[in-house]
């Protein structure tokens, strides 16, 4: 193992499953070396580092192309950035209605699909690689850098889609249109009408949550199985697994952000669909 203190594959998972985690309460870092108390002040500051940095890579990244392309500067890049756009609208354009237009589901999507697959991207960096910069240059060694494998980023990312689902439901039927559809949707008689109530309600936060929790699900799960590689096989032999396990992998760090995104396209969708 490169990392100090490690010395059983046991306590080199144990080490990798750890974030760097800030207290809020008392404005320190945690020791994970120390029993804590765990509570809803604990900011895990990798996940938020590292999703705030891979965006602003994204928004920086996509700026220069634009800035190019106002320029008339054509290269291959660009070719590559217009044919991802052309291929989000694409999508959009099958799952929207035809006669409704919106500035933001364009924006909105194409953002979900590119930061989604950065953050999955972290995924096949060496685990290792990070925790060792780490801890040579500031001792610390707890750290994880994929953000997607967080729940708390996931489901951070799908809750504003239901504040989204929640707002274009409103903005198009109206609050008593809304209200309506809750009560009246699927059986629209006054005797199902509670049981109505708690049939969308459920329908309706359960979008979100198996939005949030697929993509955590297979993040951390491609990420456990790196993990394991490394804590139970010596670093000369570890290749043999892992080579084909990241080619595979990058095909679910691509599938995991194109749901995502269809899936938000589509809940969308529903929300602003009168009928």
């Amino acid at each position: 193992m490169i990392l100090e203190k490690i010395l059983n594959p046991q306590q080199y998972i144990n080490h990798h499953l750890h974030h760097l985690q800030f207290n809020l309460l008392n404005f320190n870092f945690i020791n994970t070396n120390i029993n804590y108390k765990k509570n809803f002040f604990i900011l895990n500051i990798d996940s938020f580092f590292f999703s705030f940095f891979l965006g602003f890579i994204f928004l920086f990244f996509f700026y220069k192309i634009s800035k190019n392309s106002l320029n008339n500067k054509i290269n291959k890049l660009q070719i590559f950035i217009e044919m991802i756009i052309e291929f989000v609208n694409n999508n959009i354009k099958e799952i929207f209605p035809n006669n409704y237009k919106n500035n933001l589901i364009g924006p909105l999507s194409l953002t979900i699909f590119i930061w989604i697959f950065l953050m999955n991207c972290m995924d096949l960096i060496p685990i290792d690689l990070f925790p060792l910069l780490m801890k040579y240059f500031f001792n610390i060694s707890n750290i994880r850098i994929v953000p997607s494998a967080d729940i708390n980023i996931t489901l951070s990312m799908s809750l504003s889609i239901l504040i989204l689902i929640i707002f274009y439901s409103i903005k198009i039927k109206t609050f008593k249109g809304f209200l309506k559809e809750i009560f009246t949707h699927p059986f629209n008689y006054p005797i199902f009408y509670i049981f109505n109530f708690f049939l969308e309600i459920i329908n309706l936060f359960s979008k979100p949550i198996s939005l949030g929790l697929r993509l955590f699900g297979n993040i951390y799960s491609g990420e456990m199985i790196f993990i394991l590689i490394n804590s139970f096989l010596p670093w000369w032999l570890q290749w043999v697994l892992i080579v084909p396990w990241a080619i595979f992998h990058i095909l679910i760090i691509v599938l995991q952000a194109f749901i995502f995104m269809v899936l938000t396209i589509v809940y969308l969708s529903m929300a602003i669909n009168k009928n």
